[in-house]
Order: structure tokens, then sequence, then C-alpha cells
């Protein structure tokens, strides 16, 4: 050797790594044998349609605020992936932290516990997703989510009887669920679907409910059965199932959920309903 050269470089401090982020809508991870608990949880109740327009999603907000009123530890999930309106009802619009890039920490309004992917997104951000995406993102939405002790999760399911409902009657133990329904035969045509669905699945269904069953006018106080009444307590009478309540039609219900207060947070008189749903579930041990 004849020479060394010796070349100096300067360093300065080592470069921030990025913080760890959550990508959701990833494929679905295998899972060995069959549907599974989620530690902590004691029930896990899913509120199902069989059709949208029913009421479902304001039936599961209010009932999950009902039950924490009742001093129950309530934890409300938005599994409807590509129409999540539980941010809107609860009022809630921040985006969940994820520390260490895994696990999701939840947000807390009213009482509830609460995650949904809408509150992942942009407000008019559309998820466009074929099926094993959204099965991922449902894994990780039960899975991921911190979320602590609970006496009962409320399940907002999406209407119908697709990917989402499959996945989750598959890989996760339900107490049971509960279907919403509108009076009027249309609606109770695919409520019939939900429950035969529900049955080749083997979960139980725990009740009907009959939302939008009375319309008492504010200012005459005439009453009025806007959609029928009296078809879904038939229905579960028929079937042999529990019939859990009729819920009312009336306009300080929906002013309520787009003001993100459900009317189960508040001490009206429109509160019952909600107070006597989360009462008998709770009398029958589900709630």
């Amino acid at each position: 050797m004849t020479s060394v050269q010796v070349v100096m470089t300067a360093h300065g401090p080592a470069a921030k790594a990025a913080p760890p982020t959550l990508k959701i809508g990833q494929h679905p991870t295998p899972q060995a044998g069959g549907p599974q608990r989620i530690s902590g949880i004691d029930r896990i109740i899913a509120v199902a349609s069989g059709k949208g327009g029913v009421g479902k999603s304001t039936v599961a907000s209010n009932l999950a605020v009902a039950l924490a009123r009742r001093g129950r530890k309530v934890g409300l999930l938005d599994a409807d992936i590509y129409g999540p309106s539980q941010p809107k009802m609860m009022g809630v619009s921040k985006r969940p932290s994820s520390p260490d890039g895994k696990t999701i920490e939840p947000l807390v309004a009213h009482g509830v516990t609460m995650m949904s992917i809408g509150l992942m997104l942009k407000e008019d951000e559309a998820v466009v997703w074929r099926g094993p995406m959204l099965m991922g993102a449902l894994q990780q939405l039960l899975g991921q989510v911190a979320w602590g002790k609970l006496d009962v999760l409320i399940i907002d399911l999406p209407p119908g009887t697709g990917d989402v409902q499959l996945t989750l009657c598959q890989r996760t133990q339900l107490t049971g669920a509960i279907v919403v329904s509108t009076p009027q035969d249309v609606a109770l045509l695919d409520a019939r679907k939900a429950l035969d669905m529900f049955s080749k699945l083997k979960t139980p269904v725990l009740g009907l409910v009959e939302n939008m069953s009375t319309y008492i006018c504010p200012n005459c106080g005439h009453e009025a059965h806007i959609f029928g009444h009296g078809g879904v307590a038939a229905e579960a009478q028929k079937l042999g199932l529990p019939f859990l309540g009729e819920l009312p039609l009336a306009l300080d219900v929906r002013v309520a959920g787009d003001a993100g207060v459900p009317i189960a947070a508040t001490d009206g008189p429109l509160a019952e309903p909600y107070t006597r749903l989360a009462q008998r579930l709770i009398a029958g041990g589900m709630g």
C-alpha cells in the first residue's frame, strides 16, 4: 500500500422515523377454528335490517346510549363500511389515534366507546372496495380497536345480507342479532331475508323491533300510522321470536341524530321507548 486517502463527511442527527400509521382495508388474515370471542367484551349484539331506510342506525345509536345510561359499559361499532353514519349521529369527528400503528384508540361520546371507519375518512370520501378489503377492515375494527372492558358491544350492520354480515357471523361469537323493520309489507319482505340469513349462519335472533311505528302530530296530537302498524309484532309472533317493542316516527328523533345528540341521551318523552328497549335486553340478560 503506497497511500491512504481519508474522506471526512458531515454527520447530522438521524432523521426521525415517520409516526406510525394504520392502513384500514387490508386483506383479512386467516383465522383458525370457528367464531371467536373478543377479549374483554361480555356480549356482542348486532343490529341488522333487511333493507336500508328503516332506521337501523338510529336504533343502534340510541340503544347504545340507553344501555350506557342504565349503567352498562357499552361499545358501538359502525360496521356499515360503505355508508357509515354513526360519527354524525354520535357527534364525533376526531380522527382516532394509533400510537403504535397497530392499535386503534376508540373515541367516547355520550358514555359510549365508539369506532367507525367514517372517522378514518374525509366526510365525503367514498369507500370503493371489493369483498376481501371489506372483510379485512371489519377484522381490524373488531380486533385492533382498544375496546377495553365492555358489558356489551353494539354493532351497527349495513343493510342486507352481504359480506360484512357473513364475515361477522363466521368469525365472531355473537350473543345474537336484533332485526329492525318498519311495519309495511315491502320492508318485512327484506326483514324475512335477514332472519333467514341469521338462521343459516346459526346466529341467535334476540328479537324484532318495529321502527317508525306511530306518528303523533306535534300540532294537534293526532295519531297516524304512516307505514302501517303491527306488522313486525305479527311477524315475530308467527316466527316464535321475541317482539322487543315499537319505536315512534318523530321529527325530534331525526333532529337529535343530525345534531349528534341521540334522543336517548335526553330526558324527554321520546327517550322512553329506547329506555324500555334497553331494559328488556337487560332483563333478558342480553344487555
